[in-house]
């Protein structure tokens, strides 16, 4: 059944990837990113290839933003049956010299704007009695992450509501789940590897990767697509490791 779908962080990288998939198996699709430029670009190639999709430039920490796309959206497709809550920021600091401001800002983004895309969202899942919620979480919030104490903490809570409303939300019909993924092919992953000397390069960490192979936003995808599908009806509250065996 094809559903109408919200992707946030859709204008590259995962978010991107699982907004082309949604969007190639045939779903409504709204694509929601703080670049605006990038995330209507993409929307048009796959509006062009005869998809449907909607874009709009939203910073998902301002909730009224938010929320006027999200009202937009089910004006143009209808009730809004699936989030993937993607949208989030990383970067390397070490404690010690973290500011207030940049830890406050790792949580807003990574976690208060996923509980506004969530609870935006619900409303019509509850009322229709079904509906898919996935986040995109980050096995830094398994395993812990040098120089990235606010990103971690960020990623640990979105577990955590993920577990929460997995369970609040189970007698509705609806269920939520995260993917915590490893190393994935994406220009945010490039860009942190550049940031100072003292982060590794990613062909040397897939070496730590079982399967060998550093993960594709496709990956992640295909994870989402079957997490949302009436086959993963009695999945709810989970953890699903897409990491090559990284953390198990």
């Amino acid at each position: 059944m094809r559903r109408v779908a919200i992707v946030t962080g859709a204008a590259s990288g995962i978010g991107l990837g699982v907004a082309q998939w949604f969007a190639r198996a045939g779903h409504k699709v709204a694509m929601m990113d703080r670049n605006g430029e990038a995330v209507r670009s993409a929307s048009e190639e796959l509006n062009a290839e005869g998809h449907l999709t909607v874009a709009f430039e939203v910073d998902i920490a301002d909730r009224e933003n938010l929320g006027v796309a999200i009202e937009k959206t089910r004006a143009a497709f209808g009730p809004i049956e699936v989030l993937i809550a993607n949208a989030g920021i990383s970067e390397y600091k070490p404690f010690l010299e973290m500011e207030v401001a940049e830890w406050q800002r790792m949580l807003d983004i990574n976690l208060t704007g996923m509980f506004h895309s969530i609870q935006l969202a619900l409303p019509d899942m509850v009322a229709a009695g079904w509906g898919r919620v996935v986040t995109i979480s980050s096995m830094s919030a398994q395993v812990g992450a040098p120089n990235m104490a606010h990103y971690a903490a960020s990623k640990g809570g979105v577990t955590s509501l993920t577990k929460a409303l997995a369970r609040e939300f189970a007698e509705k019909g609806i269920t939520v789940n995260t993917i915590p993924p490893a190393i994935v092919h994406t220009g945010l992953s490039r860009r942190t590897e550049e940031v100072d000397g003292t982060n590794p390069r990613i062909e040397a960490m897939v070496q730590a990767v079982p399967v060998k192979r550093i993960g594709m936003p496709e990956d992640i995808a295909s994870a989402c697509e079957w997490l949302c599908s009436d086959g993963a009806s009695y999945v709810t509250g989970q953890e699903i490791n897409v990491n090559g065996g990284m953390y198990c």
